[in-house]
């Protein structure tokens, strides 16, 4: 059987857990990430790093402009909404949400497992801290495992690909503690919506916020960078 993996690797503190369990388990990683017209350089910057500290067999970054699309404040001249309580961040949906950027992120990643080899891919969604998106429930990964299925060589000739979201259930608490088990250096992440220039996060974003609060649970600070302190 296939070792080898595709790893959804954004840059951002789930995927970066989630390369180290793949690591850990034994598989191979075949790192994926996407330029895809999002605001800023730095989580990409990041994904190269982690990709090597974490053994990564190799990286790729596939080239989608999703900007001639827009529709979002990570894809277009929208601001980021900044400040939001946890009762605003988890109710709706937020102008960060990308539309179908995980079903065109994951059909991507079915085309590169097939020509690796690959049997498994994993990506970082997570239905507990999340914000709101459609496309990080459990439904939503169920749908697309049976898209899988059906849509590939592998999946016809009865090899195809199994989808795993091994942070789905856990709270960003519980992945940071995983993480730090795992060795995961997150100094290296990077998660906001709206960084500076420089990569340092801006404290107040919803994304910010939640990473934030799972360090906090942890008795922890986020290593992360940060160019003002939020309360």
């Amino acid at each position: 059987m296939s070792k080898n993996a595709v790893v959804l690797l954004s840059g951002g503190l789930d995927s970066a857990t989630v390369l180290a369990i793949v690591r850990s388990r034994g598989f191979a990683a075949y790192a994926l990430s996407f330029r895809y017209g999002q605001r800023h350089e730095a989580e990409l910057q990041a994904a190269k790093t982690l990709s090597t500290n974490l053994g990564a067999v190799e990286h790729v970054v596939a080239e989608i402009d999703l900007r001639i699309f827009g529709g979002s404040a990570l894809t277009a001249d929208v601001a980021v909404p900044k400040g939001r309580s946890e009762a605003e961040i988890g109710g709706g949906i937020p102008i960060t949400y990308v539309p179908a950027r995980n079903t065109i992120f994951l059909s991507y990643a079915l085309a590169y497992a097939e020509v690796r080899g690959a049997r498994d891919i994993f990506l970082g969604i997570n239905s507990l801290d999340y914000s709101g998106y459609p496309d990080c429930r459990p439904e939503y990964l169920a749908a697309f495992q049976q898209l899988a299925n059906l849509a590939t060589r592998s999946g016809v000739e009865g090899q195809g690909v199994t989808l795993h979201a091994p942070l789905l259930q856990l709270s960003k608490a519980e992945i940071i503690s995983l993480g730090l088990r795992l060795g995961v250096d997150y100094s290296i992440t990077r998660s906001c919506y709206d960084p500076a220039e420089d990569g340092a996060a801006c404290g107040a974003c919803d994304a910010c916020q939640l990473r934030r609060a799972g360090f906090q649970k942890n008795g922890l600070s986020d290593p992360a960078p940060y160019k003002i302190v939020a309360a």
